[in-house]
């Protein structure tokens, strides 16, 4: 009597099939797309952060420079109340017009001299903003101006910025005017804005 004893080994060969890779691509593809959303809103909330930064900064700026022609007018003025009305009459040089327009008004400071000993900021132009829909002029940046690391924004020299400053007086007593300055930009497809406001006073009187 004889026996065959056969003893066999089977294997199956490993990898993956068709379905098994498309998900595998589905789900890569999901999470790439997931983390390049977030990594686009973040760049994006940065970018909005910086724009916002320096819109304040502007917007800061046109009441100080507002500022600093009240104190102008008034202390070098004939009298405390003199200069208070000159001021005045500069931004609303009649009822409801230039700074006190539905419109608004911008100042050009790039021509002032601060070596001028009759106040350079008697000097300060101010114009009606008069663009399209009433807008202000763009402001731009110099680089080369100011320190080696600010620069400065003014509107005749350097690069574009997207940035507009528009300065608006509402006179509700006679010896206070309040001023509000506000820089506009556009991030995107929307648009965006940083309003500061103060009231300024005939303190001298």
């Amino acid at each position: 009597f004889t026996r065959t004893l056969n003893f066999g080994v089977t294997t199956k060969g490993g990898g993956f099939t068709l379905v098994e890779t498309l998900v595998a691509v589905s789900i890569f593809t999901v999470s790439v797309l997931g983390l390049m959303s977030v990594l686009s809103s973040g760049i994006s909330s940065t970018i909005y952060a910086k724009q916002k930064i320096i819109a304040s900064y502007l917007a800061q700026e046109g009441i100080e420079y507002i500022r600093n022609m009240r104190d102008t007018y008034v202390l070098y003025g004939a009298s405390g109340q003199t200069g208070w009305n000159n001021f005045n009459t500069k931004l609303v040089p009649s009822p409801n017009t230039l700074c006190a327009s539905t419109n608004g008004c911008y100042f050009n400071a790039d021509d002032l001299v601060y070596s001028d000993t009759t106040q350079p900021m008697n000097d300060l132009v101010v114009s009606p903003c008069v663009g399209n829909g009433g807008s202000c002029p763009e402001l731009r940046y110099d680089s080369t101006t100011g320190n080696s690391t600010t620069g400065k924004y003014n509107y005749t020299n350097g690069s574009s910025t997207g940035f507009f400053r528009k300065i608006k007086v509402t006179q509700d007593q006679p010896n206070e005017t309040k001023i509000s300055s506000t820089v506009s930009w556009k991030q995107g497809s929307g648009d965006h804005s940083v309003t500061f406001s103060e009231n300024l006073f005939n303190w001298v009187n």
